[in-house]
């Protein structure tokens, strides 16, 4: 059988027949993190082939599309997807406790989405229309009222449709729909956004009797896939979701100012609940940081079923 040598831990590990580095090495209790669970949707099991790179199996389509992303040189290897015929010496990459710490799924009363997982989910944008001219002629104190009294609304309309908020930015929300069931996420995103446009003009008439103004909301939606996980110092993790889905979303929502639309969807809600709902404007955009153009759909209301 081929060994693998390890030069830091200067311990020699056989490698049985078809078993890749990774499954040699846990099996012999090299702590080799694996975030993804050794399915080539991440980096942390890479390692470095010292000496007898010939004698490892050419890299699979899964390892060659994730090393051209990540530009690895020749030597890097992902353990999880490579198999070899002869001995070879090696280095982790991935090194101290910290690392391990953060990567390590196998580890006592670790979350499930600590290190990252791959979800499909709707993710929600929202911001305040003319919030900064709203909030200069008002006390601190009757500003944080206000959005405290705002983002409540809002936080009841989201849990009512099986969302949750992830994230508050000044003024604005990031809010996801499919974290625990992704079944029809997609349609709870979007009447959340209507009940949000229909909870702000509910609390129109309290913000004119008390402060003799009122504001407008824009709401964006996208459905893709995301990366899921705890990020942040380790005594202020949270989870939270990552990805140009994400990035996505958000450009959506900003793209209700130039359209003068509330509620903007893009093409892969619409195809998630076209059926389901009343489509106004359809406007084809750039958005920034993106190239080409986007349909984005105006959601005005759902169909209501006799």
């Amino acid at each position: 059988m081929p060994d693998l040598f390890y030069i830091l831990e200067e311990q020699t590990v056989s490698a049985e027949p078809a078993e890749t580095i990774l499954q040699a090495s846990v099996r012999a209790g090299i702590p080799l993190a694996h975030a993804c669970g050794g399915n080539a949707r991440c980096s942390t099991c890479r390692v470095a082939i010292v000496e007898g790179l010939g004698y490892c199996v050419p890299r699979n389509s899964l390892e060659q599309k994730l090393a051209d992303r990540l530009h690895f040189s020749p030597d890097v290897r992902l353990a999880c997807q490579t198999t070899i015929a002869h001995d070879v010496k090696l280095r982790r990459l991935v090194l101290d406790d910290e690392d391990l710490q953060l990567t390590d799924q196998r580890s006592a009363g670790a979350a499930p989405t600590s290190a990252g997982e791959e979800k499909r989910l709707a993710v929600l944008f929202s911001d305040i229309r003319g919030f900064t001219p709203f909030a200069e002629a008002l006390p601190p104190f009757d500003v944080v009222h206000v959005l405290n009294r705002y983002f409540h609304d809002m936080g009841v309309v989201i849990t009512r449709n099986h969302g949750q908020i992830d994230n508050y930015m000044g003024d604005g929300l990031m809010a996801l729909f499919g974290m625990e069931n992704q079944t029809g996420a997609a349609l709870h995103a979007v009447n959340a956004g209507l009940e949000m446009h229909a909870a702000t003009e509910h609390l129109k008439p309290y913000l004119e009797a008390i402060y003799g103004r009122s504001f407008e909301i824009g709401v964006g939606i996208h459905y893709g896939e995301v990366v899921v996980g705890a990020i942040g110092a380790q005594s202020l993790r949270r989870v939270t979701a990552i990805g140009d889905a994400v990035n996505l979303a958000s450009r959506i929502e900003s793209a209700n100012k130039q359209a003068g639309t509330r509620l903007l969807i893009s093409q892969q809600t619409y195809n998630e609940v076209g059926g389901h709902v009343q489509i106004g404007r359809t406007i084809r955009a750039t958005l920034p940081g993106k190239t080409g153009e986007y349909a984005l759909y105006e959601v005005t209301a759902l169909i209501q079923r006799s």
